[in-house]
């Protein structure tokens, strides 16, 4: 599953969806809930480009490593692809480079998802206009019928990808703030979950 899963994925999301229509998770956001405290997923939002009844796979887009993919593989110390950031992906195969890369449609209607591209491909999409592209070390991966079951006892807050969730308003990596800006954004309550500290103490 995770080999078919690992070829590139194209994923397109819309502005609008039909309300009480359950919605396929692939092409959605998972925000880790705040009552997740600790671990790789803490705090972690999870781009999810596949989901089928084999399983799911993704990546966590907002823990950076603070590194460059030239600093850290001699393969790309020069070229193209030196200065694309890294970010740890997840917690299956860390030792194994992913790129992807994504871009908003024109006039905002859709998104265009590239995921697990080889590194001809990903120096091919490097200026293309409007395209973001990141590395990424590992990914997170569920067996079948595994992320369903965390879903029910609320390990993961489900939103749309909308394009300008992903967005940023500076030049900055993305990291913590991009979970508290999204989850904020679903409304009051989980705004003043999002603003909590961990440790209770701290309040």
């Amino acid at each position: 599953m995770r080999g078919r899963l690992l070829k590139n994925v194209m994923a397109q999301t819309g502005k609008n969806s039909s309300a009480g229509q359950k919605r396929p998770l692939a092409g959605s956001l998972l925000l880790a809930h705040p009552s997740m405290t600790d671990g790789i997923f803490r705090r972690s939002v999870i781009l999810l480009p596949a989901s089928d009844e084999d399983g799911a796979m993704g990546i966590v887009l907002n823990h950076p490593l603070h590194k460059r993919v030239g600093d850290l593989s001699g393969e790309f110390a020069v070229g193209p692809l030196s200065d694309v950031p890294v970010y740890q992906g997840g917690p299956v195969a860390m030792d194994r480079l992913l790129f992807c890369a994504w871009r908003m449609y024109p006039q905002g209607f859709g998104f265009q998802l590239m995921f697990g591209i080889d590194p001809d491909k990903a120096i091919e999409l490097r200026d293309a206009q409007g395209m973001e592209l990141r590395a990424f070390y590992g990914y997170a991966g569920w067996t079948a019928g595994q992320l369903e079951s965390e879903l029910k006892r609320d390990t993961w807050v489900v939103t749309p990808l909308l394009p300008h969730l992903l967005a940023k308003d500076d030049d900055d990596e993305y990291d913590e703030r991009m979970w508290k800006k999204i989850l904020g954004g679903l409304g009051h309550g989980w705004r003043l979950l999002a603003g909590e500290p961990d440790d209770p103490a701290m309040n």
